[in-house]
């Protein structure tokens, strides 16, 4: 027979009660600790927010433009002569100096009127001698019958008839010479005519686009007819059009510079040199032009790239920054005054612009998360701003956290709601 085992003892009746009271105690605590916890969310006030760090940095306050480059100094070569273009020497690209041969014109209508003109003067020139010998004889002529007649050897009428005829021989050798000149000067003109049938280079620079083809046929008497461009690409024009609502911001002598498409973001300095007085309106937005010059010595700026400009209005070097989500409006202050930086001189050497009074911006105030993780509202001074940043002069240090929104899935903070006025 298998031995059974002793029966268990069963607790005593009083310990059931216990433990299901010390259960239901248990119970009770964890429900009021997790309630309390859901319901106490807002003890902690930085719950539900992101928060910045207070770092320095660079910051620049700019208007921004586009722009175009184009060579400061350029010539439009043109033809003076009419006639078919019979060679062109040079390609777009190619490099020249002032008085290159550029492109010829069929000189040879120009070649025969000055061989013309020339023999034609020789002739001239023959009949001067001849003139100038019957001078001469005209003149011993009138001596001889002016001798004649102290001696009573000739007539009144012989010594007139000379001197009429050293007279006139005087006259014709007179309009003969003024002929001469005459012929000189068509001459002079001819020769021209000719030289002008070689185009030379006015300037040393580089030849940017050519207009005229080889073979065709150029005529002056109705317009210039322009042949190729040549440029000196060593200093370019940055050309840009701004708004109306900021050219007020831009003064003369304010730095600048501008980027390029594919440049990297190689940016390229500059000080604003000109606006011009007459807008240019398209699509009923009024535009000014602001031009300035830089320096292109390795030839990496070429014609008609697009520029994005930045025109400096004010800058900050190794400055405290805060972003510009943590501003909330603050207290109204009566605008502060600071001198504006001096400006440069202008393209023409005139003295630089006034430099005025800029005021200063407005108070802000941001939330600064405390050490015992309260959130305390501050007031702080802004120095320069653009869209994402902003200076801060006084009123946070350093290293300080400020809120910059709210965290991911959190809800907008909320009013408590106000008892109803009785």
């Amino acid at each position: 027979m298998t031995p059974t085992s002793a029966p268990r003892p069963r607790p005593p009746s009083w310990q059931r009660p216990v433990v299901l009271l010390c259960a239901l105690a248990a119970f009770t605590a964890g429900g009021g600790w997790l309630a309390w916890s859901l319901l106490s969310g807002n003890a902690n006030p930085a719950a539900g927010y992101q928060f910045t760090v207070a770092q320095r940095g660079d910051i620049e306050d700019v208007v921004t433009a586009t722009g175009t480059l184009q060579p400061r100094d350029y010539v439009d070569v043109g033809a003076q002569v009419s006639g078919q273009l019979k060679k062109i020497h040079v390609a777009v690209g190619s490099v020249v100096k002032a008085g290159d041969l550029l492109a010829e014109i069929d000189s040879t209508v120009y070649l025969s009127r000055v061989d013309a003109s020339r023999a034609q003067l020789r002739n001239l020139r023959a009949q001067l001698k001849d003139r100038e010998a019957q001078v001469t004889l005209a003149r011993i002529q009138f001596r001889r019958q002016k001798a004649l007649m102290a001696e009573d050897a000739t007539t009144a009428e012989s010594l007139q008839n000379a001197e009429a005829t050293l007279q006139s021989a005087e006259a014709q050798l007179e309009a003969l010479r003024a002929q001469i000149e005459q012929y000189e000067s068509t001459l002079r003109g001819d020769e021209a005519n000719l030289r002008y049938a070689r185009i030379l280079s006015p300037m040393a620079g580089t030849v940017v686009s050519i207009t005229a083809r080889q073979g065709q046929t150029l005529n002056t008497n109705q317009s210039a007819p322009v042949i190729l461009r040549v440029a000196d690409l060593s200093t370019m024009t940055v050309q840009t059009q701004v708004s109306e609502a900021d050219i007020s911001r831009l003064r003369l002598g304010m730095e600048t510079y501008f980027t390029t498409l594919g440049g990297q973001g190689k940016r390229w300095p500059g000080r604003l040199e000109k606006i011009e007085p007459t807008p240019t309106v398209t699509n009923n937005v009024v535009l000014y032009n602001a031009l300035f010059d830089v320096p292109n010595p390795d030839g990496e700026l070429m014609t008609q790239m697009t520029a994005q400009v930045f025109f400096i209005v004010a800058q900050a070097r190794d400055a405290l920054l805060v972003p510009m989500a943590a501003l909330q409006p603050g207290p109204a202050r009566s605008p502060r005054t600071a001198a504006a930086r001096p400006t440069g001189g202008t393209r023409n050497g005139a003295a630089p612009a006034p430099t005025g009074r800029t005021p200063a911006p407005a108070t802000r105030t941001v939330r600064v998360a405390a050490a015992d993780g309260s959130l305390q509202a501050r007031t702080i001074e802004l120095g320069v701003a653009d869209r994402i940043q902003a200076q801060v002069l006084s009123g946070l240090e350093e290293g300080e956290r400020v809120v910059s929104g709210l965290a991911a899935g959190a809800a907008a903070p909320t009013r408590p709601r106000m008892s109803p006025r009785l």
